[in-house]
């Protein structure tokens, strides 16, 4: 069975190794096989991945597109226990995202990482900002 794929205009997906770019006009595309396949929302590049989460989820991007888990394994753990480290109320997501790698599951870890990305943006959120008049003065 085909995977059926709709881009807007202009929209941008990568297939493998290869980006497409659609035309000017809206098109159909039907994709039989077993190539990674991302689109343009779901692509995050090192000047967007901002953030411990977002470096995670590029980091299994990079695992899924390349169909390497050897070539990022180090500095995937290493993204995770810092995360952890900082985060350890995200176990829960870790876990999952980790399960889904050590089954070879890349998309549904991408899926999993996004959660994460989520979770991050939540525990930021409810962070009170410091005012600097609020701070004691050393002297």
């Amino acid at each position: 069975m085909s995977l059926k794929i709709e881009l807007r205009p202009a929209e941008r997906i990568i297939i493998g190794n290869s980006v497409i770019t659609n035309g000017d006009n809206r098109a159909k595309l039907y994709v039989d096989g077993t190539a990674p396949i991302l689109r343009e929302k779901d692509i995050l590049t090192s000047d967007t991945a901002n953030s411990p989460a977002r470096r995670i989820y590029l980091c299994i991007q990079l695992m899924y597109l390349g169909q390497d888990l050897s070539k990022h394994k180090e500095t995937y753990f290493t993204l995770i226990n810092d995360f952890l480290q900082a985060a350890p109320s995200a176990l829960t997501i870790v876990d999952t995202i980790n399960s889904k790698i050590l089954t070879n599951s890349l998309y549904p870890a991408l899926k999993e990482a996004k959660a994460l990305i989520r979770y991050e943006e939540e525990l930021l959120r409810d962070v009170q900002p410091v005012r600097s008049e609020s701070l004691p003065e050393h002297g």
